[in-house]
């Protein structure tokens, strides 16, 4: 059956083959009032907004222009994970223009300035970058922050979970004020699992990690597929329950040791026990895509990746 939403994903596709440009190929409606994502969904499908290109030909993309292709696309929202790039209000007036909702906020200097790290210089602006997310993501009508806890190359776990667990909660109370959720992501980082041993370990340091905060404003954002070489999905889903509060997705082949396109012949992810587990624990809410991105056409096919990849009905 033919939905407004193939249509406007098949609509733009062809605008972008054409070469158009300008208004002509991203010809969306603005938004006059509150953003809100589409209801009634348990599953709601999003992607980075670090994978939406930057260019359509000759042509640089406006933040405005680059949402509205993921609404093409058929998503039902966007990761704001250029945080670091804008402002709050800059972030907020695209949302409006764009009318797509954006659900959560990210700020990739994670990586470098380290809340683990054992100069307090580079921990404070580690701080002063996921505060500056937060109130991203509550101006944008977010819910939540991603953040990478740090590195376990900065120390031990030990000193890095003292070092890290004081600076998160110097940002709880910013959080809890915002209505907005501080979520770590599973990442090949050497901290809460062991990076150079097999399959099958558990998530428990990442739960107690969690747990050790004693905070409703914190959680996991779980990466399906980072983890998928440590550890059953399914069982992971289970022993976090309610943590997992989001879902980043990506494919990934053990037999091959690398990423791979969600639901590809190379990914070897069981998907089916992820759905499973979703089940198993009432899971309801945002899982965003995190692989190569580009123009409306392959961001298309990464949503259609991912109804397959969570078993939901393709529209």
């Amino acid at each position: 059956m033919t939905t407004r939403r193939t249509i406007l994903a098949s609509g733009a596709a062809a605008s972008l083959a054409l070469g158009l440009s300008g208004s002509r190929a991203f010809a969306m409606p603005q938004s006059s009032g509150t953003i809100v994502p589409p209801e009634g969904k348990t599953i709601l499908l999003s992607c980075k907004l670090g994978m939406i290109a930057k260019k359509s030909g000759d042509k640089t993309l406006t933040l405005v222009e680059r949402l509205q292709m993921a609404k093409a696309a058929g998503f039902d929202g966007v990761d704001f994970d250029e945080a670091g790039t804008v402002t709050v209000e800059q972030a907020k007036q695209a949302v409006q223009e764009s009318g797509v909702f954006c659900h959560n906020a990210i700020n990739h200097a994670h990586w470098q300035d380290t809340l683990t790290n054992p100069d307090p210089a580079k921990r404070a602006k580690g701080v002063a970058n996921i505060a500056h997310c937060i109130r991203v993501s509550h101006a944008i009508g977010g819910s939540a922050v991603l953040i990478v806890v740090g590195k376990g190359a900065d120390g031990t776990e030990k000193e890095c979970n003292e070092r890290a667990s004081a600076e998160i909660r110097k940002l709880l109370p910013l959080a809890s004020s915002l209505g907005q959720s501080i979520l770590f992501e599973n990442v090949w980082n050497q901290l809460h699992y062991d990076h150079d041993k097999p399959p099958e370990q558990a998530p428990d340091r990442f739960i107690e990690f969690v747990d050790s905060f004693n905070s409703p404003w914190v959680g996991m954002y779980y990466d399906i597929g980072n983890h998928w070489k440590y550890g059953q999905p399914r069982d992971w889903l289970k022993a976090f329950g309610r943590r997992a509060v989001k879902l980043d997705v990506k494919g990934f082949s053990r037999a091959k040791n690398k990423f791979v396109d969600i639901t590809s012949p190379d990914d070897d992810l069981p998907w089916e026990e992820v759905q499973k587990g979703l089940k198993e624990i009432g899971f309801s809410g945002w899982t965003t895509a995190e692989v190569g991105g580009g123009d409306v056409e392959r961001l298309t096919i990464v949503r259609q990746q991912m109804q397959k990849a969570f078993g939901l009905t393709s529209s």
